[in-house]
C-alpha cells in the first residue's frame, strides 16, 4: 500500500508551488498591505503652533445637491486661515443658486464658472487650473462636492505635514455602500499609503490630496496629460512626487468620505478613466501590485489543483493546500479588516471570499473594455479642425 506520507514527483511539484506562492501572498499582506497598520502606531505627527494658510478647491459639475449637503462642513473647519474656491463647470442644474445663498453666510467662500461651451480641453483640469490661479494661499488642499470631510480638523491634519521639503500630502477618501467599490477603494487607498510611506509615492486621490501652487506651475500644471480627459490627480502626482517631497496623512480626523454611488455604471466610468491613465505611469509600483493578483489566482488554481489531486491520491496534499488558504485568508482578513477601520470604512470581511475573486476579473474587463473605447479617453482625435 501506498504510504500517504510521501509525495510522488507530481504531488511534490504542486506541493512546493502553493507553498511558495502562499509565500509570496503573505509577503504582500503582512509587509506591503500591514505596512499602514504598523506606522500608525509609530506616527507622532505633533501639529505645529504654525498653521499655513490654506486654499480649498473643490471641483463641482451639475452638483447641487452634493453642494447643499457637503460644502457647509468645509465651510465650518476650525482653522485660522483658509478659503473655499467652488470651480462650477459648465452645470446646468441648481449649483449656483447654492453657491450664492452659502456665499451670504460664508465670506470665504468663493465660486467661479466655466462655460458649457469650451473645446478640446480636459475640461476637468481647466477647471482645476483656473481654481489654482485664483487660489490667495500656497497650500491648496483639493477635493470633490460629493465628499465631505469626516472632521473639522480636516484642514489641520493635513496642512500640519508641511515643513521646507514637503511639497505634497496625500490623503484617504473612504467609501463605505456598495460592498465591490469599497473593496476595491480600500485595495487601491492601502497600495498608495503604502508606497509612500516606503519614499516611493506614485498616485494621489484627487478626493483628498495637497500639494503647493508653486509645485504646480513648476511642472507646467497638467501640461504632460492635457490630451487625456483623466489624470489631474495620479498622473500628477505620479509625475511630480518623491520620497523626500511627499508625506502622507491617514489619521482619522484627516479623512474625507465619499457620498453614495447611485449608479454602479458610474463607478464602471471611473475605473475606466483611471485604466486610462495607467499606461503612463512611471515606475514599477502599479506592476508590483497586479503582481499580487496574479500570484492570487496562481495560488487558488494551484490550491484547487492540490486539493482534487489529494482527494485521488495523497490525502495528505489536500490538507497541505487547504491549511495554506485558510491561513492565508485568515491573515488577509484579519489585516483588511483593522485597515478599514484605521480607515474609517466599513469593513468588507464578510464577502472577502467573492471579493477577492471578482475584482481581479472585473479590472481585467474594465481594461479589455477600455481597449475598444481607447479613443475616448482623449480630449480630441488627431486629425479634427
Amino acid at each position: 500500500m501506498k504510504d500517504l506520507f510521501i509525495f510522488n514527483n507530481i504531488e511534490l511539484i504542486l506541493a512546493a508551488t502553493t507553498a511558495g506562492l502562499f509565500i509570496i501572498q503573505l509577503l504582500y499582506y503582512l509587509v506591503t498591505y500591514a505596512r499602514p497598520l504598523k506606522e500608525s502606531k509609530r506616527n507622532n505627527t505633533e501639529k505645529k503652533e504654525a498653521q499655513p494658510a490654506v486654499s480649498v478647491i473643490v471641483y463641482a459639475k451639475n452638483e447641487s445637491e452634493n453642494l447643499r449637503r457637503h460644502l457647509p462642513s468645509l465651510l465650518t473647519q476650525d482653522y485660522p486661515e483658509y478659503e473655499v474656491i467652488v470651480v462650477n463647470d459648465g452645470s446646468t442644474d441648481e449649483s449656483d443658486e447654492v453657491l450664492k445663498k452659502l456665499k451670504n453666510n460664508n465670506k470665504h467662500l468663493y465660486h467661479t464658472y466655466i462655460p458649457e461651451d469650451v473645446k478640446y480641453l480636459s475640461r476637468k483640469k481647466l477647471a482645476l487650473t483656473v481654481g489654482i490661479k485664483a487660489a490667495k494661499h500656497e497650500i491648496l488642499l483639493f477635493t470633490e462636492a460629493n465628499c465631505e470631510p469626516m472632521s473639522k480638523n480636516w484642514i489641520s491634519t493635513m496642512a500640519r505635514n508641511y515643513n521646507k521639503e514637503t511639497s505634497i500630502v496625500l490623503g484617504f477618501c473612504a467609501y463605505g455602500n456598495h460592498k465591490l467599490v469599497a473593496y476595491d477603494n480600500l485595495m487601491s487607498g492601502l497600495q498608495y499609503i503604502s508606497s509612500a510611506l516606503t519614499r516611493h509615492p506614485y498616485v494621489g486621490n484627487g478626493r483628498n490630496l495637497s500639494y503647493k501652487k508653486d509645485l504646480f506651475f513648476a511642472h507646467k500644471g497638467y501640461y504632460k496629460s492635457l490630451s487625456l480627459h483623466a489624470g489631474d490627480d495620479d498622473l500628477f502626482i505620479n509625475e511630480s512626487a518623491n520620497g523626500k517631497n511627499t508625506r502622507v496623512e491617514y489619521t482619522p480626523e484627516s479623512i474625507t468620505e465619499m457620498a453614495k454611488i447611485e449608479r454602479f455604471s458610474m463607478w464602471k466610468e471611473m475605473k475606466v478613466s483611471r485604466a486610462a491613465t495607467h499606461r503612463h505611469y512611471k515606475g514599477g509600483a502599479l506592476t508590483f501590485y497586479r503582481m499580487e493578483s496574479m500570484s492570487y489566482f496562481l495560488f487558488f488554481l494551484a490550491v484547487v489543483a492540490a486539493i482534487v489531486l489529494g482527494i485521488y491520491g495523497n490525502w495528505l496534499l489536500s490538507v497541505l493546500a487547504g491549511l495554506l488558504y485558510i491561513t492565508r485568508f485568515a491573515v488577509k482578513a484579519t489585516i483588511l479588516h483593522k485597515s478599514a477601520h484605521l480607515l474609517q470604512q466599513k469593513p468588507v470581511t464578510g464577502w472577502l471570499f467573492f471579493l477577492e475573486l471578482i475584482l481581479p476579473l472585473f479590472n481585467l474587463y474594465v481594461r479589455i473594455y477600455r481597449t475598444f473605447r481607447g479613443k475616448n479617453d482623449y480630449t480630441f482625435r488627431l486629425g479634427n479642425k
